[in-house]
């Protein structure tokens, strides 16, 4: 009585279904606790619902890297090791005992399909750096839509990629070179960005003042141009009055201007003063009377401060 009694009960703990057989027939039982069944008639096989997992490329026991899985080739015809760990859970407890013999294995045959045609589409650069989670998506979503068409009542619950490295020291090395390299433009970048920036201020103030000093060496030329042509329509406007003594009005100033220091004393051929004509006379009329006077004494036609020149 006591064996009848102890086979008429089973338990389900809360990580686990159970599936019920009677007479070969299959039933789910997904409530947890102390349940009956029929002894010699009915037996129990219970199947475990939490998330369980294994590795790809990778054995976990020995702690080594499985050539023959994580070897895989890329799209520009790279070789790469990657290792992956795939988490799956029972999620239909009788098709995960009747639908196949294995159901786990074919998840880990289907994984490795997946992963090598994913690889297969993209660079060996997205693989060891970039693309890892987008790498990551297109398997687990290749792989949940070949397990809907199987119906094996297992279901996948994540991928992720363990390490992806070059199969060789050499290459490895040489990928590492790779990524300096590029971290090295990104900076020597940043540094160009940050020159420029703050070099295209002080160049735009720069153009700004030489336009100023432009602009404004152009409104003093005009200005100066605009009294040039002003004084001389003034100054043709005497010389139409009276054309002689604006000539010789203009031939004195010019001459103090070219002969500075000079005073010229005109003569007449036999010796005697008949005019004179100081150049700065215009400026000092006073010293017209002294060159009168110092032009009694016998002496040089021309007298001036440093040179003298003869005048007819």
């Amino acid at each position: 009585m006591l064996i009848l009694a102890f086979g008429a009960t089973y338990q389900i703990r809360e990580q686990e279904q159970a599936v019920l057989i009677t007479l070969g027939r299959a039933q789910a039982v997904t409530e947890p606790g102390l349940h009956f069944k029929i002894p010699f008639i009915q037996r129990v096989r219970k199947v475990n619902t939490t998330i369980q997992g294994f590795s790809i490329g990778y054995d976990s026991d020995y702690n080594a890297s499985g050539a023959e899985e994580s070897l895989m080739i890329t799209s520009d015809y790279n070789f790469v090791n990657v290792d992956f760990f795939v988490e799956y859970r029972y999620s239909d407890p009788v098709k995960a005992l009747y639908a196949s013999r294995d159901p786990v294995n074919i998840l880990k045959n289907v994984s490795q399909s997946c992963i090598r045609t994913v690889i297969s589409s993209y660079t060996v650069d997205d693989v060891l750096t970039t693309g890892k989670n987008e790498i990551q998506a297109a398997i687990k979503s290749m792989i949940v839509e070949q397990l809907d068409e199987q119906d094996l009542g297992i279901q996948l619950v994540n991928i992720t990629i363990q390490d992806s490295e070059p199969p060789t020291v050499e290459v490895m090395e040489a990928f590492k070179a790779v990524e300096t390299a590029k971290q090295g433009k990104e900076t020597a970048l940043n540094n160009a960005n940050k020159y420029r920036n703050e070099q295209l201020p002080k160049a735009q103030a720069r153009v700004d003042g030489i336009i100023k000093d432009a602009e404004a060496r152009k409104t003093e030329r005009i200005n100066e141009a605009t009294a040039q042509v002003a004084r001389f329509n003034a100054m043709y406007q005497e010389y139409v009055k009276n054309p002689v003594v604006t000539r010789q009005r203009m031939f004195f100033e010019a001459m103090e201007e070219v002969l500075p220091g000079l005073k010229v004393i005109i003569e007449s051929p036999n010796g005697d003063m008949q005019t004179i004509y100081p150049i700065d006379s215009f400026t000092n009329p006073g010293q017209t009377d002294s060159l009168v006077e110092n032009s009694a004494e016998p002496s040089p036609s021309v007298q001036g401060h440093d040179t003298g020149t003869t005048g007819e």
